[in-house]
């Protein structure tokens, strides 16, 4: 058992929450410097940059696809390597693949280190999390998930504004050197204050990988992917209905998503600190209050006060759902700890897409900025559905081990 000193197990910590930082800057500021990558990389773009800047939005879809395919493959291959190497080989591939990104000479290599920049993303929230409960102490699992989300969330209020000015003022490369720098202070955090925890020899991937035979993982995927997707379909069209159903400027709009950001990052703290007395009750809350802020927002968003205060409740809610979510497929997943805790990041990116694509149809086909809030209230309903599924599921798991337990003492006697 390696002793930390209270000095070296804070930077330890400091240095995964360094790291989720790193992510959340990289995923997000995207986003934001989307018009400036398409004026740059896309030669058509000044005789028609709407359709520029939508082709450009195909790094948004490059990256996710990336999270996707990385979280489970990783989880697999590094099933019996140390948490603590792992660790810092993600960090390695986050800074190869950013600064590919910030060095890229075309659109298409563009779109390729993207996807490799996100491979890591999903597996390192996972061996990340797993560390910081492990050097945090025993039953400490939710919150350290929630410590190694924490600094995902932040980069949302600090981190995403920083990195959209950088790139607007010095360029988007710019803005990737910068996630670059922070995921090499990270990496070197991290080499010098993780404990070396060794890896478990009896782990390989395919041990790993027959964690998927389990439907109850299928379920609690799809409570991610489909939950997830409620937030997703507000959070994408969160500029359009600032600027043209509540009137607010663009230089407004920064606000709106920081407040959002300052919600996520308390409700991903409850969150974890929730997960660690109750996980069922945690999920079951979270989804209730996630809808019920949902319906608030498509009522009061139009009015400048109740879309501020809908966003920050929306953030609270909706992160209060992903430490709780994840520690549930951990615990699931049983021995496949990391591919559990992986999942969790691809069923998120899952809900990414499909809230964006419907909340963009059912914009397309007419029903306004706010009808996204509908089928967010939809894919949240559902994921509510889904998550009371996976609990009858264990409680009927539960009864037929006590049942068989039952029966075999009576046979006994």
């Amino acid at each position: 058992m390696t002793t930390l000193t209270p000095a070296r197990r804070s930077i330890a910590l400091l240095a995964i929450a360094l790291g989720g930082f790193g992510i959340g800057v990289t995923e997000f500021a995207s986003m934001g410097l989307l018009p400036d990558i398409a004026r740059d990389l896309l030669p058509k773009f000044d005789q028609s940059p709407e359709t520029e800047i939508a082709k450009a939005g195909r790094l948004i879809t490059m990256y996710a696809l990336g999270v996707v395919v990385g979280a489970p493959t990783i989880a697999a291959l590094g099933a019996k390597a140390s948490y603590t190497r792992l660790a810092l080989l993600l960090l390695c591939l986050f800074i190869v693949g950013t600064l590919a990104s910030a060095f890229a000479p075309t659109f298409g290599l563009l779109s390729t280190f993207r996807f490799i920049a996100a491979l890591p993303h999903g597996a390192y929230f996972a061996v990340a999390s797993l560390l910081a409960a492990r050097i945090m102490g025993p039953g400490n699992q939710g919150k350290g998930i929630a410590l190694a989300l924490s600094g995902l969330t932040i980069a949302n209020v600090v981190g995403v504004p920083l990195a959209t000015w950088l790139g607007q003022n010095f360029g988007w490369r710019s803005a990737y050197l910068m996630v670059a720098a922070i995921f090499a202070l990270a990496l070197v955090l991290a080499f010098f204050s993780l404990p070396r925890y060794a890896g478990d020899p009896t782990r390989t991937a395919g041990s790993e990988l027959r964690a998927f035979k389990n439907i109850r993982i299928w379920i609690m995927i799809a409570v991610g992917s489909i939950g997830f997707g409620g937030f997703f379909a507000v959070y994408s069209y969160i500029t359009e209905v600032s600027t043209q159903v509540a009137g607010l400027s663009s230089s407004v709009v920064p606000w709106v998503l920081a407040v959002m950001g300052i919600g996520m990052t308390i409700g991903n703290m409850i969150g974890g600190w929730a997960s660690d007395r109750n996980l069922t009750k945690t999920v079951l809350f979270g989804f209730t209050a996630f809808i019920i802020s949902l319906v608030l927002y498509t009522l009061l968003a139009p009015s400048k006060p109740g879309l501020f205060i809908t966003v920050f409740l929306i953030g609270v809610t909706q992160s209060i759902l992903i430490p709780s979510i994840q520690a549930r497929l951990i615990r699931i997943a049983g021995k496949a700890a990391l591919l559990g805790a992986a999942v969790n990041h691809s069923a998120f990116n899952i809900g990414n897409a499909l809230g964006a694509a419907l909340g963009g149809a059912s914009i397309a086909a007419g029903f306004g900025y706010l009808s996204p809030g509908w089928i967010g209230i939809g894919l949240a309903v559902l994921g509510l559905v889904l998550a009371l599924v996976s609990l009858a599921v264990t409680r009927h798991d539960k009864r037929a081990s006590r049942d068989t337990v039952g029966i075999s003492i009576v046979k006994k006697h």
